[in-house]
């Protein structure tokens, strides 16, 4: 059997999964000619393709992404609505990117970019002077309520993390799901707008698909509460990124963390760049080596259980695109 790999991938990574499966034959392309030239032939394809090479793939039967969300492979048409099963390594991503948020929203209520640039100039900070010359004191997480849009792995992981820090959590999701204990709330998508007027600090984790594009819009995001903050962890296009922007210039929003875009990468021209209490990263919370080893690990599972004819883990309904 021929798999074809689509991504830059750890070699250390590869090595383990080449070792694992001695019989199967795998193939590396990292640009549409190359993939072009060797999809026809394969079965099953790691990573990601584009829909001329969708159209080009004549045998293939599966395709594990190497991420959670699958947006650009469900916005293929013809993969929808064909019989070749997709898959992701959700769960995978989950601890990392609720760590990374974890540290930039604690940077922000900490006043720590302040801080630090005082550190450079080898300032005492007074704290009286200080929190007259930024506008405000540092907050702390504890009694806060912490709001998270999509109740999915990386959503628990924050809402697990979130009370840890003594925060009240509260939820909505597109889904039909079971509220923990740790979760005051739970709402269907429907009532989002109980979990923006709620929220100190709000979280988008929903997957991005064609019923979320926009979600967060100038009017949904008007009704967030003065000096909350936002963190986009998802994918682009669920908040309108303009009006954020604005937002956070006016006072509306006291900070924001945003790690994924509607157009990556971020255009230079982009009110974002130059919005205050804004941490931008370039699509990367999910990065690091653990994420890779679980992501790997998902990967071995699934192509264990195709190659024995038993279910794939993490089979995504390509038509809700999750």
């Amino acid at each position: 059997m021929k798999l074809l790999i689509t991504v830059p991938w750890d070699e250390a990574q590869m090595l383990r999964v080449i070792q694992t499966f001695p019989h199967v034959e795998f193939i590396t392309a990292l640009n549409e000619d190359e993939i072009g030239q060797k999809i026809g032939e394969v079965e099953v394809v790691y990573g990601d393709i584009t829909r001329e090479g969708f159209r080009q793939a004549e045998k293939l039967r599966w395709i594990q992404s190497h991420s959670a969300g699958v947006n650009k492979l469900v916005a293929i048409p013809e993969l929808v609505t064909s019989e070749v099963v997709v898959t992701s390594t959700s769960g995978a991503h989950a601890a990392t990117i609720a760590e990374q948020f974890f540290g930039a929203l604690l940077s922000l209520t900490r006043k720590l970019p302040d801080l630090y640039q005082a550190q450079k100039r080898r300032k005492w900070v007074d704290w009286g002077e200080w929190a007259e010359r930024v506008g405000s004191r540092p907050v702390s997480l504890q009694g806060l309520t912490l709001g998270i849009l999509g109740f999915g792995n990386i959503g628990r992981a924050i809402a697990e993390r979130g009370a840890a820090f003594q925060m009240r959590v509260v939820a909505a999701d597109l889904g039909e799901v079971t509220r923990p204990a740790y979760l005051a709330e739970l709402w269907p998508i429907d009532q989002l707008t109980e979990l923006l007027k709620q929220a100190d600090v709000l979280v988008v984790t929903v997957p991005g698909t064609p019923e979320t594009n926009n979600m967060l819009s100038r009017e949904m995001l008007a009704m967030m509460k003065q000096g909350a903050y936002l963190g986009v962890l998802s994918r682009g296009g669920i908040v309108d990124e303009e009006t954020a922007a604005e937002m956070l210039c006016s006072g509306r929003l006291a900070g924001a963390i945003f790690d994924v875009f509607k157009k990556e990468p971020l255009p230079q021209d982009s009110p974002l760049w130059d919005a205050p209490n804004l941490i931008i990263t370039p699509h990367t919370s999910g990065k690091s080596e653990q994420t890779t080893a679980a992501a790997t690990s998902i990967f071995i599972e699934n192509l264990g259980h195709y190659l024995a004819g038993k279910p794939l883990r993490n089979v995504v309904n390509k038509e809700l695109g999750f």
